[in-house]
């Protein structure tokens, strides 16, 4: 029998489940928390069902999204924007309709292996049998099926059932999501006639209005996260990654620290292979919390440390079985049975359940930290040393980036001017036992003594950069609470000190090599400031991009370095324990090497801040916030990584910011802070067993900034089946394009920039191509059909074809290795917003958008998609990347917009401040609407700070970054949404039609493939 397949569904995902019915996963037992705090996602009652408005009939018409009816317009009603009639004849006539079917449901055939008792796994205040491991009577039909029409869609179209882990986790922990298929995979199947008649466009146009829409497919899941957690174990698909949700750990680790691209594993090589997806896990081991999560418990088993898998090495985790009475405990990941330490011994009740189980965090939570003994330790851990490298340059004196960088310290330090002078002391921003240095730099280097008795700093200079050594050995640390008043008027007259001596040239790797001496007995975190090309003393760069290889063969030289100080530096740092962060500022646009000296914290595991275009008072806001961030995050130093899994499959790639020295060994990070991920994928050495779940654990043991030696352990849980029909419909598409997307990054060093966009496309043909001949059963062939969970696929693709680090065309070889760098640490989160905006119109808010509804939570309006067809006349928009944030305003905006925005007498475009960062806050409900939606947006976003920049219709040189970000349009030197999934679907009819172009065997594309994720892969045979 064929697999089940599926039409694309995009508008009858919206249905609901009945409250209480049966099928629903959990009861509604828990109770709605109404909040105060408007910006708070509450922890919530269960997913009984969610229904948005117009349910199935949203299939009716093409405009799904009608604008908020305003309640006092700022312009007169306009007529509905005609869609521009693109001819696309030319592109579409050879390949037929792009047909879009709409699903509906279609009976469930009843399979032998249904007859299984699954288990119920419950959240706190439910029966303790599912933790019990108790079998529950009944037939699987109590599960599958009832009231539901989508089980093992997203919970947030309607809940999603996918029979629990059974045996949970007490005996053999085997889950297998048995049938539960999404509606699509139903509306096709073979042998029926499908469902949803499928529908043809405009006589072989595709209608731009029924492709599937990144803004609808967030904004669904944020509404419904609104009011309900995600439970860890119940459901088996993660929500969006830009989705802001309160998690709820049952055992398996949140998404917000990992993400697998497949919840449901095939058990073969082959079987994987079919699918064309990677195998991997996004780990991001620090991820900052959202209000209403646990804290993340931190366990001390005291000298002995935390029981581990004698064979494997493996941390105990929920899913280790105990037997012989609780005598032994048999490892998840090889099977070896190990004894229990006599310390650790606790009796079992019948179902072969520790009696003291709900007791024990790390045998209940999937995230737990381990504090651990001397033999994990390299080094006495101390709170973390923070040394500032100011570049005194006469570049950085003269644009205000000294002045911006310095206030930026003491806003990070003390929290801004406004708290200096009064004497009430807010809480300490860095923990207890965190120390601070600093140096200054140009020709020369400058310590400072900072220690407390003094009235102010004592400077020393060292002229000899050849060989510098540290002239300090007391009063270079010092605790920032006690120092305080010597620290605030060193740098408050720094900019001034400086003012008059200018040397126009930084020498930038004596200073990082005398940072790393001062630093070598601890480990620590170095955050340097440059705004200009280092031209000086040993280690001096030279201008490498004359701007004559771009799009050839050479340009990937630019990419990295072959600077040997530069590459035995950064290698120093890391066996130190030391990482360094990077704010660097190009005032006149000009070449800084950030290849080179992105080096240190690419490969420390530290980050790059560049400002391009820096410009004083516009800019000086992002560089204090991002100092703060970067101060002020969740940071560990000294760190070593190491991932575990399941007998039958191995580690086989890396990818990320780290060093790693051979590839059997641990990855090492100077330092590791919350918004930094590391992608890792997975081949088989051997076959699974589908009646076993596959298990991965990551282990990161760190020193916290507050002096602990800690190991933070995740552990993740994933079904086995036989074939892979049943993995397409749990794929993470986020993991997805975030492994694609790191893997893509990684090789740009190798490959050229064509060769990496074209095997990007042949990657995402691959896996449609793939799904489309394996999964979906019989659809006419001229009909397009997506898996239900990589609708939005395509477009990420295209927008990462269209990112800075991968587009054609000119962009200078800095932006391009800030950006490669960047997307190789970021998480799925930050990654997902930086491949496709969020935009928000603000000219037609509800009057209840930007407030709190009647549950304290801020009411979001719809994002719009990046088209510029969708921008009205007249119109203010919000375009947020999440590196940079424009508020675009339209030549013919209203007066009163701008005034209910800006305050009086800002009636025109021309009467703004081109320069403005915020908003002013006046009394207006339009003003408070706005500033209520950036707060919202400045909370779910990576590293970067939330700044405005306006960008004035034929005004602002910001509007030519607006136009590059409508990813839909044709720009970036690639092709517009529309024409993109047009050439996809004749690509992918080619390959079903066996004459699909394969390049000869000696072309580059071929072999660049044959090394890019899934596209046939070595390690696949």
């Amino acid at each position: 029998m064929s697999p089940p397949a599926a039409a694309m569904s995009e508008f009858s995902m919206y249905r609901a489940t009945p409250p209480g019915t049966p099928g629903s996963p959990f009861g509604s037992g828990v109770a709605k928390r109404k909040d105060d705090n408007k910006l708070r996602p509450a922890v919530a009652a269960s997913p009984a069902g969610y229904q948005q408005m117009g349910s199935p009939a949203f299939a009716t018409g093409p405009n799904q999204n009608p604008p908020p009816t305003e309640e006092q317009g700022y312009f007169p009603p306009q007529p509905p924007i005609q869609q521009s009639e693109q001819d696309m004849n030319n592109l579409t006539s050879q390949m037929g309709a792009v047909g879009l079917g709409v699903d509906h449901q279609a009976p469930h055939h009843r399979k032998k292996k249904d007859r299984h008792a699954y288990h119920n796994i419950e959240g706190p205040g439910g029966s303790s049998q599912a933790f019990n491991g108790v079998p529950q009577r009944g037939d699987a039909t109590q599960f599958l099926n009832q009231n539901t029409p989508t089980p093992g869609g997203a919970q947030w179209t309607s809940p999603q059932i996918t029979p629990a882990m059974s045996q949970f986790p007490a005996a053999a922990p085997t889950f297998s999501p048995a049938n539960a298929a999404s509606p699509m995979q139903y509306a096709a199947r073979t042998g029926e006639p499908q469902g949803g008649a499928a529908t043809t466009m405009n006589q072989g146009r595709v209608d731009p209005e029924q492709i599937p829409s990144v803004p609808r497919s967030r904004d669904a899941p944020a509404a419904y996260y609104l009011e309900h957690v995600y439970p860890t174990m119940e459901h088996h698909l993660p929500p969006p990654a830009l989705t802001p949700f309160v998690a709820f750990d049952q055992g398996n680790a949140s998404p917000k620290f990992a993400r697998l691209t497949l919840n449901n594993i095939p058990a073969s090589a082959d079987a994987l292979a079919s699918t064309h997806l990677p195998l991997g896990l996004i780990l991001q081991p620090l991820a900052p919390q959202q209000e209403g999560e646990q804290p993340i418990p931190v366990l001390d088993f005291g000298e002995t440390g935390p029981p581990r898998c004698r064979r494997c090495r493996a941390y105990i985790n929920p899913f280790m079985t105990f037997r012989s009475g609780g005598n032994k405990f048999v490892c998840n990941m090889c099977t070896f049975p190990n004894d229990v330490p006599s310390e650790y011994f606790a009796p079992t009740d019948p179902s072969g359940v520790r009696v003291d189980r709900l007791q024990r965090p790390e045998l209940t939570l999937g995230t737990v930290d381990f504090m651990v003994p001397k033999e994990y330790w390299s080094k006495e851990p101390v709170g973390l040393r923070w040394l500032f490298l100011i570049d005194v340059t006469a570049e950085s004196c003269n644009r205000g980036f000294l002045d911006g960088f310095c206030e930026g310290i003491m806003s990070a330090l003390y929290g801004g001017k406004d708290k200096l002078d009064g004497e009430q002391s807010t809480e300490r921003k860095l923990p207890p036992g965190a120390k601070v240095g600093i140096v200054t730099f140009d020709k020369e280097l400058h310590f400072y003594n900072l220690s407390a008795g003094l009235e102010q700093a004592q400077m020393l200079v060292m002229p000899d950069i050849e060989d510098p050594f540290v002239p300090l050995s007391d009063g270079l640390f010092v605790d920032p609470e006690e120092s305080k008043a010597v620290i605030t008027s060193l740098l408050t007259q720094l900019p001034n000190m400086f003012a008059e001596v200018k040397n126009p040239e930084p020498a930038l790797l004596p200073v990082i090599n005398s940072a790393v001496s001062a630093l070598a007995a601890t480990g620590g975190k170095v955050v340097c400031s440059l705004a200009a090309l280092p031209t000086w003393g040993p280690g001096r760069l030279f201008l490498r991009d004359d701007g004559n290889v771009h799009n050839t063969d050479a340009e990937k030289k630019l990419f990295t370095t072959e600077h040997p100080g530069f590459r035995k530096t950064a290698q120093k740092m890391v066996e130190s324990g030391v990482g360094i962060d990077f704010f660097l500022a190009a005032p006149s646009g000009g070449y800084l090497d950030i290849a080179t000296i992105g080096h240190l914290s690419a490969t420390t595991g530290g980050e790059v801040f560049y400002y391009p275009n820096f410009h004083s008072p516009r800019d000086t806001l992002k560089l204090s916030h991002e100092i703060k961030h970067t101060v002020t995050r969740d940071t560990g130093y000294q760190a070593l990584m190491k991932v575990r899994c399941s007998n039958g499959l191995q580690v086989s790639a890396y990818h990320g910011n780290f060093y790693h020295h051979t590839f059997g060994a641990d990855l090492e990070f100077g330092v590791i802070d919350a918004d930094k991920a590391i992608g890792v994928m997975f081949s088989y050495d051997g076959k699974l067993d589908p009646k076993l779940d596959a298990h991965f654990q990551s282990a990161l043991l760190y020193t916290t900034s507050g002096g602990e030696r800690r190991v933070r352990c995740s552990n993740i849980v994933a079904s086995v089946s036989e074939g892979a029909a049943e993995a397409m419909k749990f794929v993470d598409q986020d993991a997805v394009v975030s492994i694609i997307a790191k893997e893509a990054a990684a090789r740009m060093t190798e490959k050229s920039l064509k060769e990496i966009r074209g095997a990007l496309t042949e990657k995402t043909v691959d896996i449609l191509a793939g799904y489309r001949k394996n999964f979906s059963g019989n659809n006419p062939p001229g009909q397009l059909v997506l898996p239900e969970n990589l609708k939005e696929f395509s477009m990420y693709i295209l927008g990462l074809i269209k990112s800075r680090a991968f587009k054609g065309g000119k962009e200078p070889s800095d932006r391009r290795a800030h950006d490669m760098r960047a997307i190789k640490a970021m998480g799925p989160l930050e990654l997902s917003l930086y491949l496709y905006p969020r935009i928000i119109a603000l000219h037609s808010l509800d009057e209840k958008d930007g407030f709190a509804n009647e549950n304290g939570h801020l009411r979001m309006p719809d994002g719009v998609r990046a088209s510029f067809s969708k921008v009205e006349e007249g119109g203010a928009y919000i375009v947020d990347n999440g590196q940079v944030c424009l508020l675009w305003l339209h030549a013919q905006v209203s007066p009163n917009l701008l005034e209910d925005l800006f305050g009086e007498g800002h009636n025109s475009l021309k009467a703004l401040d081109p320069f403005q960062s915020t908003l002013p806050v006046l009394e207006t409900h339009l003003n408070a609407q706005v500033r209520n939606i950036l707060q919202y947006l400045s909370s779910s976003r990576g590293s970067k700070a939330m700044t405005l920049q306006l960008a004035r219709q034929g005004l602002d040189g910001a509007e030519y970054e607006f136009a590059r970000l409508l990813y839909e349009d044709r720009n970036n030197e690639a092709q517009s949404y529309v024409d993109w999934l047009v050439h996809v679907h004749r690509h992918i009819q080619l390959e079903l039609a066996g004459q699909r172009k394969k390049e000869d065997p000696d072309s580059t594309l071929t072999s660049m493939g044959s090394n890019f994720v899934g596209l046939r892969t070595p390690y696949w045979g």
